[in-house]
């Protein structure tokens, strides 16, 4: 195969995309290098096994050969996806998603590998790319492919595909990717930014995202295959009209019969049977009814209730639940539900429900994040679960998956621009939302539940932060959308902030095309949806507790020079381990910045005040003209050599020890002794001079004089 290239200048870098030199054997692959950030991509289909769903599958993985590295760990290969390669196989995954044809299900396998990072470029966009232009060129029938970028804002200038360092200063990142004349997924987190700037930042992107969808139509013009034709199950045109005859007025009333989630699909569930009872005919001798007219009576239902709620929802404004298209569902907020955490919440929508509880750590809690632009430390982290249970499923629960993962991080994403400054705030916060109940939108209740467990816990937040879902049916925008809108939808996304702006978007949409208008609209909404609920949050706990939890530890950080590092640990960790020993409090040192930062806790005050005197007593220097009770450690000639701080010694001179001629330092002070000295000097070289008569009050100088002149 020849290979062919093209490129195109993104935002002053080049990018490039191959076909036909390496991994051949695939579907589908493409080599993408964006400035010194390259990774290949590729496709795989294999015939369906006639699944009710459609078998898609996304992996992105990096390896670490890519940043000149080799994996830590006993078996130094790579191991379970990193939490950015979950999110970033999603960011993948999603747009493709919607442009497959319905009812399609053969298998389908994108792999995407980073084999250069420069440290520069994230690879998640060129990732989105390459995996779109891997698809097109296979022969799996995708109504693609898809362009994808990244969008920041600094000092009032958009930026499409900011580098790293530009992130750290961007008042937003915004992943925006789209079709031909269309945008089909939004993904992005915000410090408080406003829905019109959200949108201009979409328009930003679109001519973009245009350009990259054109140089992949070439490649694919070029090389790609055949795509597989795929065509629908035919059904019965009688056997479709008697199955509305017989179910578009039940299926009608149930809707709006205002019922709770699995009243709704119980009656659905009977309703299917009945009919399914009476228009398929049963088999002589099983008595079963035929397979092939039960599923095609359960496809015909299926459309039709999609079908029928579009008209219920467009033509009479009144969704499933009894609600108008603007309504938010009832709204309970408990703060300090559980009595011995850190800080909890519960936060109740209707039929959706987030437990909140937050834990406070140390900096030694910090997750250790290894990726391949480098390491750093996260102090926050939400954790997501969604409970079989919490939509009455049995299933067993082998851990967090994508999806959850996926949520968390949203969350996470949403609270973290309102959370104190960390020098304010040094706690490491763990915040680990249990989904009790799901009927719509579980990720912004649970950053619902997570601002209550935050302000119960007695966290200063900056302001706090709501979420919620929303929706667009036909024409229509819905406010606080349910499981059965999200299904029948056209798009769905979550918009999460505090009463100033937007700090988390997620955006997908699965129509052609979405106005400019009709995207503002939804987004005021949400905006007048937001402000609601943040209202019912400070009904509930107005502001943050005064104090922290009584169960939460004690917590202080010194700032120490790093030259004093080495004496708060002491040869072979001696010191810190004393101090840990007798004070019963936890130690922790980060030496990561200019200076040293000592970070103690405890279960007590009388524990901290203990280790905190303990590492000043180690870091302290002596200062000019302080006071100090010291131990006599060495008796000279000349004078006595006093420990004022711990491994400190000063000198008091001879001159220094008395109001009066000392002939003999013994007169006045043995090893021992405790004496009350003035540090009166430290040199250049860090010499500490002392004395005991400046440090005498005018009594006890008259007082020493009178012995003196008695003894004489």
């Amino acid at each position: 195969m020849e290979k062919i290239r093209e490129t195109i200048d993104l935002a002053g870098r080049e990018l490039s995309i191959e076909t036909g030199e390496i991994a051949r054997q695939a579907g589908g692959a493409v080599k993408v290098s964006y400035g010194d950030t390259v990774l290949l991509a590729t496709c795989c289909v294999a015939p369906g096994r006639n699944l009710p769903f459609f078998p898609l599958t996304v992996d992105y993985r990096e390896r670490t050969y890519a940043a000149g590295k080799i994996p830590g760990g006993f078996f130094k290969r790579e191991g379970r996806p990193q939490e950015k390669e979950v999110i970033t196989s999603r960011l993948i995954d999603r747009p493709i998603r919607p442009l497959f044809p319905e009812g399609y299900n053969d298998e389908v396998q994108v792999m995407i590998s980073v084999l250069s990072s420069d440290g520069v470029n994230n690879s998640d966009v060129p990732a989105m790319i390459g995996g779109s232009c891997a698809v097109a060129l296979s022969s799996a029938p995708m109504e693609g492919p898809v362009g994808a970028v990244r969008v920041g804002k600094i000092d009032g200038e958009f930026i499409i595909n900011p580098t790293f360092d530009q992130i750290d200063d961007s008042e937003f990142d915004i992943i925006v990717a789209g079709k031909e004349g269309t945008i089909t997924m939004i993904e992005g987190e915000a410090y408080e930014t406003t829905e019109e700037d959200i949108l201009t930042a979409i328009d930003k992107a679109e001519e973009y995202v245009a350009s990259i969808v054109e140089i992949q139509n070439k490649i694919v013009a070029a090389a790609g295959k055949e795509k597989i034709v795929y065509e629908p199950a035919k059904i019965d045109e009688d056997l479709a009209e008697k199955v509305k005859a017989e179910a578009s007025s039940a299926i009608t009333e149930i809707f709006k019969g205002s019922y709770g989630k699995q009243e709704r699909s119980s009656k659905l569930s009977e309703l299917k049977e009945k009919v399914i009872e009476k228009l398929a005919e049963k088999d002589s001798e099983t008595g079963e009814a035929d397979a092939d007219v039960t599923g095609q009576i359960k496809t015909v239902m299926g459309k039709l209730e999609k079908e029928l709620l579009l008209n219920l929802v467009t033509q009479d404004k009144i969704r499933v639940d009894g609600r108008k298209p603007d309504d938010l569902r009832p709204i309970t907020c408990q703060a300090g539900y559980l009595p011995r955490t850190h800080g909890s919440g519960v936060f109740t929508k209707g039929e959706t429900q987030s437990l909140g509880v937050i834990t406070l750590g140390t900096s030694s809690d910090r997750q250790i994040m290894d990726e391949l632009e480098g390491e750093y430390k996260k102090n926050f982290m939400v954790h997501y679960n969604f409970l079989p249970f919490c939509v009455g499923e049995v299933r067993r629960y082998f851990g967090p998956k994508r999806r959850e993962i996926g949520h968390g991080l949203l969350a996470e994403r949403a609270l973290f621009p309102a959370l104190p400054d960390e020098e304010d705030f040094p706690y490491t916060i763990r915040l680990v939302s249990d989904i009790l109940e799901s009927n719509g939108s579980s990720s912004m209740a649970t950053v619902c539940a997570g601002t209550l467990a935050l302000l119960n816990g007695g966290i200063k937040m900056k302001a706090p932060v709501a979420g919620v879902g929303m929706g667009i049916i036909g024409d229509t925008i819905l406010t606080d959308m349910l499981g059965d809108e999200d299904h029948a939808g056209d798009m769905d996304f979550k918009v999460a902030g505090t009463k100033k702006g937007v700090t988390a978007i997620q955006m997908d949409i699965k129509i052609s095309g979405i106005e400019r208008d009709t995207l503002m609209k939804a987004l005021q909404k949400a905006k007048e949806a937001r402000l609601k609920t943040l209202a019912e949050i400070e009904k509930e706990i107005p502001e943050a507790n005064d104090e922290l939890s009584p169960w939460a530890p004690q917590l202080k950080t010194l700032t120490i020079k790093k030259s004093k590092i080495g004496s708060v640990i002491g040869p072979g960790g001696k010191n810190i381990n004393k101090i840990q020993d007798e004070s019963g409090a936890s130690v922790d040192i980060d030496d990561d910045g200019e200076v040293g930062t000592v970070t103690i806790s405890a279960d007590s005050k009388e524990s901290m005040d203990q280790a905190v005197k303990m590492v000043k007593g180690l870091t302290d220097e002596a200062e000019v003209g302080k006071i100090y009770e010291g131990t006599v450690q060495t008796v000279k000639n000349y004078g006595a050599f006093v420990e004022v701080l711990p491994g400190q010694d000063g000198l008091i001179h001879i001159s220094a020890l008395a109001p009066y001629r000392v002939d003999k330092v013994t007169d006045i002070l043995d090893e021992g002794d405790k004496v009350k000295v003035k540090c009166i000097k430290v040199d250049d070289r860090g010499k500490i001079s002392l004395s005991r008569v400046e440090a005498m009050t005018e009594e006890e100088l008259e007082a020493e004089k009178k012995t003196n002149s008695i003894s004489a």
